[in-house]
């Protein structure tokens, strides 16, 4: 399976958010969305990086409650791996369970096209194996 296709499944929306929005505007935002992670980006089509939850919770732990009034660009992670839609999903897997982190952004053509979090890729594998699972108990039936 390709990310192309969760991305059609899923839809190309992405939360982003601007380097220099407070951390404050970035929690608000992925309570908003009820998401765990968003784009840095100045124009919502490149990336200047990602932060997530677990970014806030690090340094908060490290910086205390100040942070909160600091501009996201300070807490984001600026070397954002990426992957394109047509980019296969097994190896996606393994890339986020390796290197262990829950979210890519997806880019083709240099653009910001869509995001990609650990659960899409789950949830894909599941399907994959439910079909996989209906054509072999249609062909038994046979």
């Amino acid at each position: 399976m390709l990310i192309g296709t969760i991305l059609r499944d899923k839809g190309s929306d992405v939360a982003t958010v601007a380097p220099e929005a407070t951390v404050r505007e970035l929690l608000a935002k992925l309570a908003e969305h009820n998401i765990g992670a968003v784009v840095v980006s100045s124009d919502g089509a490149t990336i200047s990086g990602i932060v997530s939850e677990r970014d806030v919770v690090r340094r908060l732990h490290d910086r205390g409650a100040a942070i909160l009034d600091e501009p996201v660009s300070s807490i984001m992670t600026a070397e954002v791996r990426t992957v394109s839609p047509g980019s296969n999903v097994d190896e996606l897997r393994r890339t986020m369970t390796t290197h262990r982190f829950r979210h890519m952004p997806v880019v083709e053509n240099g653009r910001l096209v869509g995001i990609v979090s650990i659960g899409d890729v789950v949830k894909s594998a599941i399907e994959e194996l439910e079909t996989e699972k209906a054509s072999l108990v249609d062909y038994l039936h046979r």
